[in-house]
């Protein structure tokens, strides 16, 4: 399988909610993407899952970017708020899985997660490859 090239304006087609994030940030964020997904040629998810994906984590990228520029550097959901003297309260909750929580922060994020989910368990490979046995030791029968 090939490696998914990142295209910004055919994402920013299907994620128009991000086209005045430049190109330059949105690549920055598919090599950021590279680091949580594996894009090489030996990967076990074929390129157009590959893609969706990626499509996922940049706008995930590009949604939390957006909430720093507008001022929200907040992390976790809002689990409450009142109006009079203004109080927010954040919940971050702690999970088994470290990573879901940074993934639930949006929407894109925690599609990815969802979408993931099956291959985030164990990979058992089955091969009849011969395990290499160190018999010089053991006496050779006669």
């Amino acid at each position: 399988m090939a490696k998914v090239v990142f295209n910004p304006a055919h994402f920013k087609e299907i994620y128009p909610q991000f086209a005045g994030i430049s190109d330059t940030q949105l690549e920055w964020f598919f090599k950021k993407s590279e680091q949580i997904l594996d894009n090489s040629e030996n990967s076990c998810i074929d390129e157009d899952t590959r893609l969706i994906w990626f499509y996922l984590l940049v706008a995930h990228y590009a949604q939390l970017q957006t909430q720093i520029q507008s001022g929200n550097s907040a992390v976790g959901r809002i689990s409450s708020a009142t109006e009079g003297s203004v109080s927010v309260s954040l919940d971050y909750p702690t999970s088994a899985v470290g990573r879901e929580k940074w993934f639930n922060q949006t929407p894109y994020g925690a599609e990815y997660w969802m979408m993931t989910a099956p291959y985030r368990t164990g990979l058992y490979v089955v091969t009849n490859v011969a395990m290499p046995v160190d018999r010089s030791r053991y006496p050779q029968p006669r």
